[in-house]
C-alpha cells in the first residue's frame, strides 16, 4: 500500500531528522488547502520565482493560501508573508491512478517580497543528472512520526538517492520521471503533511516529495524535477 505524502491524504513528514534553523531555507512555502467538500490539509512547496510556487499535484484544492517565510506555522511571525493563489496548473499528463507527473505550479496573486526569510530556489538543467548515492535533503512540516501529530516547526532530513530497483515494489514507478529516495536500511524519511516539498542536492531542487509506504518506511518516490523543465520554463514564462 502507498500513500500520498498529504496529512489527510497520505502527506509526507520528516521523520529521523531536525529541526531546521530557522529562516535557513527561504524559499519554503507552507499551503494551506480548502477541499471541494470544506476540508482542509496542508502540504509543503517551494519558490521558484517572484511568482510561482511549486508543489505536487496531489495537493490541489478548491482555496490554497501560501505562506512564506515561515518557521512554526503556528504563530504569526514578522517574517511571513501570506499570499492567495490566482491559479493552480497541474502539470497535463498527471495521473491520480499511478502517480505520475506529480507536480503542480501556483501563480500568486501578487508576487513575494524577497527578503532574508523568503527567496526562490534554483531549479536544475534539463541534463542535470542525480546518481544513485548521492545525499541529498528534504524538508517540511510534516509528522516526526506514524502516531505524531504535524510538526509546528520546519523540520529537514538527510536522503540518500537509490538505484530505481530499490522502488521497484511500487508498480508504477518510472525513472525517468521520478527519483527513489531513502536508504531502506534507516528510518530516515518524509511523511505525511511533507507532500510537495522539495528534495534540494547542492542547493538545488532536483525532487518533490510525492508517495511512499504508509508505513513511512523508505524509501519513498519523488518527481524528477530535470524532466519537467521545459513544462516549468514555459509555465512561469508564459503566465
Amino acid at each position: 500500500m502507498v500513500i500520498l505524502l498529504t496529512p489527510d491524504a497520505g502527506a509526507e513528514e520528516i521523520i529521523g531528522g531536525a529541526e531546521s534553523k530557522p529562516h535557513s531555507r527561504p524559499y519554503m512555502a507552507f499551503l494551506e488547502i480548502t477541499t471541494d467538500t470544506g476540508d482542509t490539509f496542508s502540504c509543503g512547496g517551494f519558490l521558484v520565482s517572484r511568482q510561482f510556487v511549486m508543489t505536487a499535484a496531489h495537493c490541489k484544492g478548491r482555496k490554497i493560501t501560501v505562506i512564506l517565510g515561515a518557521h512554526d506555522v503556528t504563530k504569526q511571525e514578522s517574517t511571513q508573508q501570506k499570499l492567495e493563489v490566482s491559479e493552480q496548473i497541474v502539470h497535463p499528463k498527471y495521473s491520480l491512478l499511478t502517480h505520475l507527473h506529480d507536480l503542480m505550479l501556483l501563480k500568486l496573486k501578487r508576487r513575494a517580497t524577497l527578503t532574508h526569510a523568503v527567496n526562490v530556489v534554483p531549479l536544475p538543467t534539463q541534463s542535470a543528472f542525480i546518481p544513485p548515492g548521492r545525499l541529498c535533503q528534504a524538508a517540511g512540516w510534516g509528522r516526526t512520526g506514524i502516531t505524531e501529530p504535524l510538526s509546528d516547526t520546519l523540520r529537514e532530513v538527510k536522503l540518500r538517492i537509490m538505484d530505481r530497483r530499490e522502488c521497484n515494489h511500487f508498480g508504477h514507478y518510472k525513472n525517468m520521471y521520478q527519483l527513489c529516495v531513502g536508504n531502506p536500511n534507516n528510518r530516515r524519511s518524509a511523511y505525511k503533511g511533507d507532500s510537495g516539498g522539495p528534495l534540494l542536492c547542492s542547493g538545488v531542487a532536483h525532487g518533490i516529495v510525492s508517495y511512499g509506504r504508509w508505513t513511512a518506511e523508505p524509501p519513498a518516490v519523488f518527481t524528477r524535477i530535470t524532466s519537467y523543465m521545459p513544462w516549468i520554463d514555459k509555465v512561469i514564462k508564459g503566465k
